[in-house]
């Protein structure tokens, strides 16, 4: 009898890669997404398969459970802006056919003060200067517009 334990062969060997950041396609993620629907049980399996944790493929279930999985919109207007030195006297924002002329930049130089009041859908008023910093800005803003 040899004084050594034998080695089982190995039956299976995944390699995991780290490192670069995957950059997935919006049409790949639904794909993914769906596949991982095929079957029950097969959440992990499916990201196995792509190369991915479970964990984002249950995220990106999520998202596509609550709609949010999906191509923005093609049609991204801006919303109308009203330019004044009253912020009291609109607290919404008012249809294009509905805005005061006699309020334009044109009208009243000296009210471009740099300040900028964005009114949310929720509801939710923001009131920054012409320093903000618009990363920061568009953080809070998708905050305050989460469901």
């Amino acid at each position: 009898m040899t004084g050594h334990t034998p080695m089982l062969k190995v039956a299976r060997l995944d390699v995991i890669s780290s490192g670069a950041r995957r950059r997935w396609t919006l049409d790949e993620k639904q794909r993914i997404v769906a596949e991982s629907y095929a079957a029950p049980r097969q959440v992990s399996a499916t990201a196995r398969r792509n190369g991915l944790s479970a964990s984002q493929l249950f995220t990106w279930r999520r998202l596509a459970r609550d709609g949010r999985l999906e191509e923005a919109d093609s049609e991204t207007t801006f919303a109308p802006v009203l330019v004044g030195d009253d912020s009291s006297r609109c607290s919404l924002p008012l249809p294009p056919e509905q805005l005061d002329p006699s309020l334009s930049p044109k009208a009243h130089p000296s009210a471009v003060s740099g300040r900028i009041e964005i009114v949310l859908m929720r509801g939710h008023r923001v009131i920054v200067d012409s320093g903000v910093d618009a990363a920061v800005l568009a953080r809070v803003l998708a905050v305050l517009e989460r469901p």
